[in-house]
């Protein structure tokens, strides 16, 4: 398992959800995120207008793959973390990365 086949299965996954075709996406996952599918797909923006893979890096024992999902109902980018299991790239664990909040304006200072 390296930092290519993480890739492609993330990238599979990714094309799996713009289809619409959540059965094939969750075949990449393991039996616990399987056995809790309905919170993982609730926070997706579905229908998917574009996904892609945005990065993957090794993190310890696992990879991370940070997938950006944009849809009808917005857009979100997922961090998922990767192990292999049974002999293959498996993604164990999904979340959803907050999004920063804009910068507050800086007060203009009043003249002396």
């Amino acid at each position: 398992m390296d930092e290519q086949s993480i890739r492609e299965h993330a990238q599979a996954h990714c094309e799996a959800l713009l289809s619409g075709d959540i059965g094939r996406a969750s075949q990449v996952m393991s039996r616990e995120l399987q056995a809790n599918l309905g919170p993982l797909v609730a926070m997706l923006p579905l229908p998917l207008t574009a996904a892609t893979v945005e990065s993957v890096e090794m993190t310890g024992k696992a990879y991370l793959a940070v997938l950006r999902l944009v849809g009808e109902g917005g857009e979100i980018r997922l961090e998922t973390r990767w192990k292999e299991r049974d002999g293959k790239p498996t993604m164990i664990e999904a979340s959803h990365i907050p999004e920063a909040p804009p910068p507050e304006p800086l007060e203009a200072e009043e003249p002396e």
